[in-house]
């Protein structure tokens, strides 16, 4: 059965070492039941390589208020799961969709997290990044990690988990959200929140030439030099303010940003 070894095989394939940092973005039910579960995974990236850095982020937090800056991608008044919202604490866990690695990631004994009451990461030996963060700056980490010529590692998951799209966007200027999240000082605002990531998977064929492949379980992980993929998506961003924005119907953030197009304001 595939487990640490074949981990540590597949991320050497990968061109990884003692000196790579990571930003990861993991899902393990596509490799059930055959490649030990998290721990396996986290044991191999930490032998593996020197920074590791994953999103913990926890929406349970967010409030919505009765009323706030127009063209927000939010529904105002719509609080019905308010009463349901979590103060944000360090042992808050972390986002089901963001489960497996990242989980296991912020219990790991040698683990840090990053403060942000809705937008925080967790990470090994990745002070530096963590620190990075602030609620002005909420994707702080990614511009580290990316200055640090990071790479993404994609992990039976796809392109709508990559938060390092999400950076790509706010240095292309592309519009930002404020949020609202509970902690136990009260509600505080969280600015530069990003929008949606529906559309984020036709990035993949602009990838071409710059992405690394191997696979485990006969299942493909795929690395992305960081700088590399914030440099593609923000260049065509900027070309046509349009891309990697989802086409469903009932998008607010997505309806919002292309407002924002049309009235000629990128960025807020």
């Amino acid at each position: 059965m595939p487990t640490y070894r074949e981990w540590v095989s597949a991320f050497r394939d990968l061109g990884l070492g003692p000196h790579s940092r990571l930003l990861v973005h993991a899902s393990l039910p596509p490799f059930a039941p055959d490649v030990g579960g998290p721990p396996a995974l986290l044991g191999a990236l930490t032998a593996t390589c020197e920074i590791i850095v994953a999103p913990s982020f926890t929406s349970g937090t967010l409030v919505t208020p009765p009323f706030g800056p127009p063209y927000n991608g939010i529904r105002y008044g719509d609080d019905s799961a308010n009463p349901e919202a979590e103060f944000f604490h360090a042992d808050l866990a972390t986002d089901p969709l963001l489960a497996d690695l990242a989980e296991a990631m912020r219990q790991h004994p040698q683990s840090e997290r990053s403060s942000h009451p809705a937008l925080s990461f967790c990470g090994i030996r990745a002070g530096q990044a963590l620190a990075a963060q602030s609620l002005e700056e909420p994707l702080g980490p990614v511009r580290w990690m990316a200055e640090a010529d990071a790479d993404i590692l994609l992990i039976g998951t796809d392109h709508r988990r990559n938060v390092g799209l999400h950076h790509a966007e706010r240095v292309a200027g592309r519009k930002q959200f404020v949020r609202w999240a509970l902690t136990e000082r009260g509600v505080v605002t969280c600015p530069q929140v990003p929008g949606c990531s529906d559309g984020f998977n036709a990035i993949a064929s602009r990838l071409e030439g710059v992405i690394r492949q191997a696979t485990v379980a006969g299942q493909e992980i795929v690395a992305i030099p960081l700088r590399d993929l914030i440099h593609i998506a923000a260049g065509w961003i900027r070309e046509d303010p349009r891309a990697l924005l989802c086409d469903r119907s009932g998008c607010e953030r997505c309806a919002d940003v292309r407002q924002s197009v049309r009235a000629g304001a990128g960025t807020r």
